[in-house]
Order: C-alpha cells, then sequence, then structure tokens
C-alpha cells in the first residue's frame, strides 16, 4: 500500500505571512487576505501533498461569538472550503478534507461541550462544507467524549470520516484527557471511521500512541506539531499563538526520520501540523514515497 501524503500546518504559516497572531488565529486571513490560504494550499500541492486541509479549524460558533462574528459562520466556511477546493483543481490531482476543529479551546477537552450538544454544532459545519469536501476531518480531539461528538454529527453524511487524536506530550499513551488512547478505538469501529490518526503532540509522543492505535484495523495517520510543548496559559478561547515556541531541531529530514518510524509501525497516511510547513512536506514526499508499510 502506498503512503498518502497529506499537507502540513495552516495557522503558523498564515501567522508567518502576517506578521503576527491574532485571537482569531487563522480566520483573520479569512477575513484581511484569503489569497494567503490560497497560496499555503499551492504550496503544500507543490510540494508533494495529496490532501488539502481546509482552513475551517477555528470556524466554530463559540471562537465566532467571543468576537461578535456568528453571523459570518456560513460564509467564512465555504469560503475557506472553495479556496481549498480551487487550490486542489489548479493543481489537477488531490482531495479535500474539512476540517472540523475541537469546541472550546484546543487541548482543553474539559471545556468541550457533552457530546450531543458538540454534535449539533459539528453537524452545522457538516452542512457548510459537504458541497465542498471529499472528507470530514475532525482535528485535535483531545478526550473521547470529543471524539464522540464529532462522530455522532460526521457519520450522517455521506462522506468519508477521519479522526485525530492529540495526546499527551509527556505520555503518548493518554489523550490530552488523561483517558489510554486505545478506549478511543471502540467509538471509532462503532461509528464506522475510515482512518485514526495522531495529531498536534510532539513527536515523540506520536511515536508512542501510533503502535497502540494500529490495533484499530482501520488505516492510521499521524502529523505531529513542531512546538516545544503546549503553554499552561494557551487555555481559552482568546490566547494567541505567540505563547508557543517553535522547536528549533525539528527540521525537515529530522522529521521525516520521526514519520519513517510511524510508517514502520503501521502509519499510512503522513503530514504535518502546527510549525510543519511546506519544506517539510517535500522532504516526506522525498522519504516516504518509495516505502511500503
Amino acid at each position: 500500500m502506498a503512503i498518502t501524503i497529506l499537507d502540513g500546518g495552516m495557522g503558523q504559516e498564515l501567522v508567518a505571512r502576517a506578521g503576527k497572531p491574532t485571537a482569531l488565529w487563522s480566520v483573520q486571513a479569512l477575513l484581511d487576505n484569503p489569497q494567503w490560504v490560497r497560496d499555503v494550499h499551492d504550496a503544500y500541492f507543490n510540494a508533494g501533498a495529496q490532501i488539502a486541509t481546509t482552513n475551517t479549524y477555528s470556524v466554530l460558533p463559540d471562537r465566532l461569538e467571543s468576537h461578535n462574528m456568528s453571523a459570518r459562520f456560513e460564509d467564512l466556511q465555504r469560503s475557506a472550503c472553495r479556496l481549498a477546493v480551487d487550490a486542489r483543481d489548479s493543481h489537477g490531482s488531490g482531495r479535500v478534507a474539512g476540517s472540523l476543529g475541537p469546541q472550546g479551546f484546543s487541548y482543553q477537552p474539559d471545556k468541550s461541550p457533552p457530546a450531543e450538544q458538540a454534535a449539533e454544532v459539528y453537524k452545522q459545519v457538516c452542512k457548510a462544507q459537504r458541497d465542498y469536501v471529499d472528507i470530514f476531518l475532525a482535528e485535535t480531539m483531545a478526550s473521547v467524549d470529543q471524539a464522540r461528538g464529532a462522530l455522532m454529527a460526521m457519520s450522517q453524511f455521506d462522506k468519508e470520516v477521519w479522526v485525530s487524536l492529540s495526546v499527551d506530550d509527556s505520555d503518548g499513551s493518554k489523550l490530552r484527557s488523561g483517558e489510554p488512547v486505545e478506549d478511543a478505538l471502540p467509538l471509532l469501529k462503532e461509528y464506522g471511521a475510515d482512518a485514526v490518526f495522531i495529531n498536534c503532540s510532539l513527536p515523540e509522543a506520536v511515536s508512542a500512541a501510533i503502535p497502540l492505535i494500529v490495533e484499530s484495523g482501520i488505516p492510521v495517520g499521524a502529523y505531529a506539531n513542531g512546538f516545544t510543548g503546549i503553554h499552561a496559559n494557551f487555555n481559552k478561547i482568546g490566547a494567541t499563538v505567540d505563547l508557543l515556541e517553535a522547536r528549533t531541531d525539528l527540521g525537515p529530514d529530522a522529521y521525516a526520520q520521526f514519520a519513517t518510524q510511524w510508517v514502520a509501525d503501521g502509519a499510512t497516511i503522513i503530514g504535518g501540523c502546527c510549525e510543519v510547513g511546506p519544506a517539510h512536506i517535500k522532504t516526506l514526499v522525498e522519504t516516504l514515497s518509495p516505502l511500503k508499510p
């Protein structure tokens, strides 16, 4: 089986172009300069990525409400989806994954609403994306209940369903909620998920988690972040990513070494998260394309 190459992180690429982060994070570019979003998609396709992930991770009602922008939800969702689709069409191949980010805040599953309530919000997201995307991708799900909420919504549509779990940076055998990562596997089978990933965690933690989720029997993927860790104050809507520090030891070659081990452990879909950019994806393509897991 060939390796599928995802794109890399969107948000930090946009912050680099803007020169500073804002509380709206990647949504800010959709408002101020959507061409930047298109440029990032183009850069990843040109690097060899086969999947474009929509810039919708933060286009969620709770994020927008805090900025009095609730009325912009649907048009921002569709704008982000069109940018990914146009980049894919211009490239001439590839697929589009619609990103569903965590409600409440990233890495803070205790701030997420219960699954049934979260599912109603995610259903709105799926309805906005369904005419554009090939795949629904729930990202950075940090607890079993958080993943359940996304799956309850995504499974109602005739789309491929991918779920990406985020694990404890110091112990990749656990979700950020503290639950064993294996506790999410029955849920994935219950809802018929088409792939399971580990994302937005240190690559070392991803390496610990991959062997635990290959037991699911469904395709496994990985895309780590390039942060040194998650600052304690990065814990609520309004916090900006300047609280997070990029690693200096995770260049394209070093990242590809981690990815090579993930493939050896059974992963077949590989990409990058925050601070993993087009140069990393290019090296992944060069390194992993000849490999078979």
